[in-house]
This record gives structure tokens, C-alpha cells and sequence, in this order.
């Protein structure tokens, strides 16, 4: 199955869709929620206070959900891109679940640690929906 099969496609549509839904929730009902899961070190790094760095993800995720949609032919280096943002923010997501901080919809140890096991599969997924021929 190529990444212009009707499957490949609806999967990095649906995939547009998480990072649009998850972009918006950084830039509007979830930002407070989301500063308070940014590790100190993340802060340090980047020279960005912590809401800052919550906006700028969301901002991520709009542009990447837009170039998987709108940019078909750019689709595989997009691809990498998301894979690489999803590589790019593990750390934070292992860092909620070491201190057992909750955000939006992750509450719990449980939930925390599930999101943990779904980044390798988001990354798979941004791979494989947009892989050449």
C-alpha cells in the first residue's frame, strides 16, 4: 500500500486532524493546563518561558496539520517533520509521567503512561501515511 492509497491517505488526514485538535487545545482551552506540564529544563534550553513554549507547540501542530493536508506532493519530508516533533516533545511527555502532573485528558498515572506507549505509534503513523512509492 503506497502512501497515495486511499488508506494512506485518509490516515494522514486523520493524523491532520490530531495535530489541528491537539494545536488548538495548546492555543486555547488546554494552554494553562499544558504550562504546568513544561519541565524547567525545557525552559532552560530554550530561553522561552513556559507559556511560550505551549503556544509555540500549538503552533507547530497548526502548520504540520495544514502541510499534511495542503501539501501533497512535499507529503514524505512532511512526514519526517511530524515524526520528528513527535521525537522532539517524548521527552516532555515522559517527564508528566515522572512527576505525575496531569494535563488535559491525562489525569491519571494510567493515562499518562498509555500516552507514553501511543508517541512510538504516532510516529509509525506520520511515517507510514506519508511514505513515497
Amino acid at each position: 500500500m503506497t502512501a497515495t492509497s486511499p488508506l494512506a491517505r485518509a490516515a494522514r488526514f486523520a493524523l491532520a486532524g490530531i495535530l489541528a485538535a491537539a494545536g488548538a487545545s495548546h492555543l486555547t482551552w488546554g494552554r494553562r493546563g499544558y504550562r504546568i506540564v513544561v519541565p524547567d529544563w525545557a525552559v532552560r534550553a530554550t530561553s522561552m518561558d513556559k507559556d511560550a513554549i505551549v503556544v509555540a507547540s500549538g503552533a507547530v501542530e497548526l502548520v504540520l496539520a495544514g502541510a499534511l493536508v495542503a501539501l501533497p506532493r512535499e507529503r514524505r519530508t512532511i512526514g519526517v517533520l511530524v515524526a520528528a516533533f513527535f521525537v522532539a516533545v517524548f521527552p516532555g511527555n515522559v517527564h508528566q509521567w515522572q512527576t505525575g502532573r496531569s494535563a488535559p485528558g491525562l489525569r491519571t498515572d494510567r493515562a499518562r503512561f498509555v500516552r507514553l506507549l501511543l508517541q512510538p505509534v504516532l510516529i509509525a503513523w506520520a511515517i507510514w501515511s506519508t511514505r513515497g512509492r
